[in-house]
C-alpha cells in the first residue's frame, strides 16, 4: 500500500472515530440525564432507591432454616464493614439468602468480599447480600490477558487491544444508548456493526491490501447476513421473547424495547465476530499461494485458494454450533428434564429455535464468505501480477 492510501486510510478512520466519539458523548450524556431524572422521581413521595455497597463479612451471627421463604431455605445474619461511598468503615447487619439446591461453597464465610444493597420499606433500612464481590478478581484476570496478548502479539497485540477497546466502547456507548432512546435495534447493530469492522480490522492487521480485501468480504457478508437474519426470523415466526432477559426487558415500563430487533441486532454483532477470523485467513491463504507460484491463472488460484476454504468452513460451523450450544447447555438439561413434554414440543420452543436458527445464520455467513472473500483476493492479487508482468 503506498504512502498516499495509508495517509487516506488513516485519515478515514481518524473521521469516523470522531463521528462516534461526538455520538457517543450525546448519548451518554443523555442516559446520564435520563437516569438522574429516574432517581429524582423515585425518591419523591415513596421510598428512597436502593443503595449499593462494597462489604467485607467480619462475623457469621447465626445460621437458621427458613422453609417459609420460597426463594430460600437458609439464611445467614452477617455483621458486615462498608468499604466504599460515604458509609465506609460502618459495621451493619445484613442477611444473606441462599437458594434452594445450591451449589457447595454458596455460604458466606469470614473475610469474604460482598456487594450489599440498602433498601428502604415500613421497617425503614434494611441491608441484603446481593452477591461476591469479584470485580477486583475479574481485573487481575483482564490484566493477565493483556500482559499475554503483549508479550506474544507485541506490537499487534496492542493494536488488536486497541480495537478490541474500540469494539466494546462501540457497543456500550452508542449501541445500547440508541436502543434505549427507541432506535430500531437491527437498524443501530447494523450500523455499529459497519463502524467496528472498519476500524478494528484495521487496528488489528494493520493497514494493507490484506486488510483491505478482507474488510470488502467482512461489509458485504455482514449486508448479507443480516437479509438471512430477517429472513430466517420471519420464517420461523420468533419474536425474541426466548429467554430470561427479554422477559426483564420487557416489565421495564419505563422502555419499550423492540425484541425481535433486539434479536436480530444480537446476531448481526455475533456474526461479525466470527467473520474477521475467516476473512482475514483466507485472504492470506490466497496471498501467499499468489506468492508460492505466481504463473497460476485465475482459474487455478481460485480453486487452490477455495480449497483451503474448505477446511475454515469446516472447522469454523463446528466451532460455531458448539459455542452456541456450550452457552446453552444449562437450558438443554433443563429441557431435558422436563418430561412432562414431548422432545417436539421442546425443541419447537422459541428458546432452542432461537440458537438453531442463530446457529444456521453464522453458518451461512461463514460458507458465504469464504468463496466471496476468496474472489475479492483472487481478482486483487492476480491483476497485480499482471500489472507486474
Amino acid at each position: 500500500m503506498s504512502v498516499l492510501q495509508k495517509k487516506i486510510s488513516l485519515f478515514f478512520i481518524v473521521g469516523m472515530v470522531g463521528v462516534l466519539a461526538v455520538a457517543t458523548i450525546v448519548s451518554a450524556q443523555d442516559i446520564v440525564q435520563d437516569e438522574s431524572e429516574s432517581r429524582r422521581s423515585l425518591g419523591e413521595g415513596g421510598f428512597p432507591p436502593d443503595e449499593y455497597y462494597k462489604g467485607t463479612v467480619i462475623k457469621i451471627l447465626t445460621k437458621e432454616d427458613r422453609d417459609y421463604i420460597p426463594s430460600s431455605d437458609i439464611v445467614q445474619k452477617l455483621r458486615v464493614r462498608i468499604e466504599d461511598g460515604v458509609s465506609k468503615g460502618i459495621e451493619v447487619g445484613a442477611e444473606n439468602n441462599i437458594p434452594t439446591n445450591s451449589q457447595k461453597g454458596t455460604e458466606l464465610a469470614v473475610g469474604d468480599m460482598v456487594v450489599l444493597v440498602a433498601t428502604y420499606g415500613v421497617e425503614g433500612r434494611m441491608y441484603y447480600v446481593t452477591d461476591r464481590y469479584r470485580f477486583s478478581a475479574l481485573g487481575m484476570l483482564a490484566a493477565i490477558f493483556i500482559v499475554f496478548v503483549l508479550i506474544f502479539g507485541r506490537l499487534r497485540g496492542l493494536s488488536s487491544l486497541i480495537g478490541l477497546a474500540f469494539s466494546i466502547c462501540v457497543i456500550a456507548f452508542f449501541i445500547v444508548p440508541q436502543i434505549l432512546r427507541g432506535t430500531d435495534p437491527l437498524t443501530i447493530s447494523l450500523i455499529g456493526s459497519l463502524v467496528i469492522a472498519c476500524i478494528s480490522l484495521y487496528l488489528a492487521h494493520g493497514f494493507s491490501v490484506r486488510t483491505s480485501i478482507a474488510l470488502g468480504g467482512t461489509l458485504i457478508t455482514l449486508l448479507f447476513s443480516a437479509l438471512c437474519s430477517i429472513l430466517f426470523v420471519g420464517i420461523g415466526k420468533l419474536f425474541g421473547a426466548g429467554n430470561e432477559d427479554a422477559l426483564f426487558l420487557q416489565l421495564q415500563d419505563s422502555q419499550a424495547i423492540n425484541l425481535r430487533g433486539l434479536l436480530l441486532g444480537g446476531m448481526i454483532i455475533g456474526i461479525l465476530g466470527i467473520l474477521d477470523d475467516i476473512t482475514t485467513a483466507q485472504t492470506a491463504a490466497v496471498d501467499e499461494i499468489q506468492k508460492a507460484n505466481p504463473k497460476l491463472s485465475r482459474k487455478e488460484l481460485y480453486a487452490r485458494g477455495i480449497s483451503v476454504g474448505r477446511e475454515h468452513i469446516t472447522s469454523l460451523v463446528n466451532t460455531l454450533a458448539l459455542a452456541y450450544a456450550g452457552v446453552s447447555l444449562p437450558l438443554f438439561l433443563l429441557f431435558i428434564l422436563n418430561k412432562g413434554q414431548p422432545l417436539w414440543v421442546i425443541l419447537n420452543g422459541e428458546p432452542i429455535a432461537e440458537e438453531v436458527i442463530r446457529t444456521l445464520v453464522g453458518s451461512l455467513a461463514l460458507i458465504v464468505a469464504v468463496p466471496l472473500t476468496t474472489f475479492l483476493a483472487v481478482e486483487v492479487y492476480h491483476n497485480r501480477r499482471t500489472h507486474e508482468v
